[in-house]
């Protein structure tokens, strides 16, 4: 007879048989990639962006389920404030984890408990942990700086990891610079429950990026990421001013990171720069628009399936062992 997990168990409880997640990247992280990275013993997450058609929305969670396994999904609750259909549609598919993030989760926390889900948050700051602690929020995910994608750009993974788990019960996970199985290791043994991996999912095959995208990040070193609100101000996005992106640094944000208010006056002047800008996207043109991804590019080849990268990282088993035995 099997005992129940621990309360705090989080992958006893999601029944997974590698602690890892993809981070929920949207334009990334579509159903195919969750499926697979679920099949794959993981946790696979669907990543919704802003504006997103519901037939998508409908058709990727479908997909994220279609195996049986446990899945999940990312919103951003300042998406949420305006209105919380979308989650309403997440919900309809039963994800057994849904994480909320980018401003306080609020009504859709309430929400997503009473489904049933269980509900993260990430956290930058030591402000942000302080909310996850509250009782609304199940999981707190630790995303550093050195994350790819949009987040604080205030404190490094481990400090930050280091805070959460001297301060809660909870389980934690850890994202923001880990790629390989020695990324895992480490953070595993310091306490988090699972790591929580973005790039390198990015640059996978079953990632909905963009090929140029995807080859983009393989060829990336670790120094050619730049933190910076450019690509949202081209864009005229309504991310708040605190939550930047970090992306591969290109033409266009050599020429803007640093101008940001010349920027602004360009884009409130003339819709030619935001209308290059989403030519650029549609175009996969990687010298103007954004590929975000995190310091961990320069460890991350690509042209990996997600089974494929769930199997190599589950080599933190041989580090963890070889640390134990050498002290």
């Amino acid at each position: 007879m099997s005992l129940s997990p621990a309360p705090g168990d989080l992958s006893g409880r999601l029944g997974l048989t590698q602690p890892l997640l993809n981070a929920p990247m949207a334009g990334a992280a579509g159903g195919r990639l969750a499926a697979a990275v679920s099949s794959a013993g993981g946790l696979g997450m669907v990543g919704i962006g802003s504006g997103v058609a519901t037939d998508w929305l409908e058709r990727e969670l479908a997909l994220a389920a279609a195996p049986g396994k446990p899945w999940g999904a990312g919103l951003m609750a300042w998406v949420l404030e305006e209105s919380l259909e979308p989650l309403r549609v997440v919900l309809e598919h039963h994800p057994d984890l849904v994480c909320v993030s980018f401003g306080d989760p609020g009504a859709a926390a309430s929400m997503a408990r009473d489904a049933g889900s269980l509900v993260a948050m990430q956290v930058g700051n030591a402000a942000d942990l302080q909310r996850a602690l509250e009782g609304d929020i199940d999981v707190v995910v630790v995303r550093g700086s050195e994350g790819g994608g949009h987040g604080r750009n205030e404190v490094a993974t481990l400090p930050l990891l280091q805070l959460a788990l001297d301060q809660t019960e909870k389980p934690v996970l850890a994202a923001g610079g880990i790629a390989t199985p020695r990324g895992v290791a480490a953070v595993l043994a310091a306490g988090a429950q699972a790591a929580w991996i973005g790039t390198r999912f990015a640059a996978c095959t079953e990632s909905i990026s963009h090929a140029k995208v995807k080859q983009a990040i393989a060829a990336a070193g670790m120094d050619d990421t730049v933190y910076t609100r450019a690509f949202d101000v081209a864009q005229q996005l309504p991310w708040p001013a605190e939550f930047g992106g970090r992306a591969l640094r290109n033409q266009f944000s050599d020429r803007w990171t640093d101008d940001l208010e010349a920027l602004q006056r360009e884009v409130a002047a003339s819709p030619s720069i935001t209308e290059r800008m989403g030519a650029a996207r549609r175009d996969a043109d990687v010298a103007q628009a954004p590929v975000y991804a995190g310091q961990s590019a320069g460890i991350t080849r690509g042209g990996e399936s997600a089974a494929d990268v769930v199997a190599d990282l589950a080599g933190f088993r041989t580090y963890l062992r070889a640390s134990a035995s050498r002290w």
